[in-house]
């Protein structure tokens, strides 16, 4: 394996342990709390970016393979999103970080199983108006940075 699956692998790892170690730490009242222009709580937005780790996964393998990612645009993500948050509402702390453990390892064991040669493959990407983009660039704007995207706004929501 390339030895830059292992760097992406390890920085998806450090995202998703940043930001279980501090959701850990939270009181129930900040769990609660709605992170401002997103309306979802902290506990919700935790165990969505726990639930998405498989789908960022799977967008990133289809462009290992060289195929194109169609079908996949922002409403549609929107869409999904606001269900996760319907269907997740009182999502429990210890279920939500269980699940962020399981699927962030399963993510990282993934990105470090492609080669260079797969994180360079790209294709189409319906998502960015069909712009030929890479796996590589897929995982870093998506699974790696997830955690860190929403743990910067779940610390500025909470106030520490």
């Amino acid at each position: 394996m390339g030895k830059l699956s292992d760097t992406l692998a390890e920085r998806l790892e450090s995202g998703a342990n940043a930001l279980a170690a501090f959701a850990g730490s939270l009181s129930d009242a900040e769990w609660n709390t709605k992170v401002p222009k997103d309306g979802r709580t902290v506990g919700v937005v935790v165990h969505h970016v726990a639930s998405v780790y498989p789908i960022e996964i799977q967008l990133a393998q289809t462009l290992a393979s060289g195929k194109p990612v169609t079908g996949v645009d922002w409403n549609g993500i929107h869409q999904m999103n606001a269900g996760h948050a319907r269907e997740h509402a009182a999502a429990g702390r210890k279920a939500t970080l269980d699940l962020l453990a399981q699927n962030s390892a399963a993510a990282a064991a993934a990105v470090r199983a492609l080669s260079d040669e797969e994180l360079r493959a790209g294709g189409t990407i319906s998502l960015y108006g069909d712009a030929p983009l890479t796996c590589q660039f897929m995982l870093e704007d998506h699974a790696v940075r997830h955690s860190y995207h929403h743990l910067a706004r779940i610390r500025a929501a909470v106030g520490r």
